[in-house]
């Protein structure tokens, strides 16, 4: 049996990969936990890896009918003839998660750094980077804009590091 990609109805991920595996196939549907900026607030969610798409272990000829036909199910990737997916590449995904869930790592900063802001609400912003607070996920950054420099405060997740 090998690894095969499935590629779901939007949203619809983990009802697949429930359905499937009380069909008794074994299902791999890797999470991703982001921060994400909405509304005012910082909130960490948890999402798919590869949105709409699940990895089912099956043996082509005897089970493709039944995954087609699982509600939520748009195709199995490759239509009739099934394109599998290397165990190494699930072996790599698996290898990155923690406790069933991969995290972004923040980048490595340096002082001096150029950084860009990629999300919240100074996105876009550009700046150099001076130091992290101890004990936190927050750096101190050193905005240009406009000729003027300013000090802010902001979530190292955040940061793109730029050349």
């Amino acid at each position: 049996m090998q690894w095969y990609a499935v590629y779901t109805k939007p949203k619809q991920e983990s009802i697949v990969a429930d359905s499937l595996r009380g069909a008794g196939l074994e299902v791999f549907n890797p999470k991703l936990k982001q921060k994400k900026y909405a509304h005012g607030i910082y909130k960490d969610i948890i999402g798919p890896l590869f949105p709409s798409y699940i990895f089912v272990r099956f043996e082509p000829t005897n089970f493709s009918w039944m995954i087609r036909y699982t509600r939520g199910v748009r195709k199995i990737v490759g239509g009739d003839s099934p394109w599998p997916v290397s165990d190494e590449v699930i072996d790599l995904i698996k290898s990155q998660e923690e406790q069933g869930i991969i995290t972004i790592k923040p980048p490595e900063l340096r002082s001096g750094d150029r950084v860009t802001i990629k999300d919240g609400p100074l996105q876009g912003l550009c700046g150099i980077f001076e130091k992290e607070i101890s004990g936190q996920e927050r750096v101190i950054l050193l905005l240009t804009a406009i000729e003027y420099q300013a000090r802010v405060v902001v979530d190292k997740v955040f940061l793109a590091k730029t050349a």
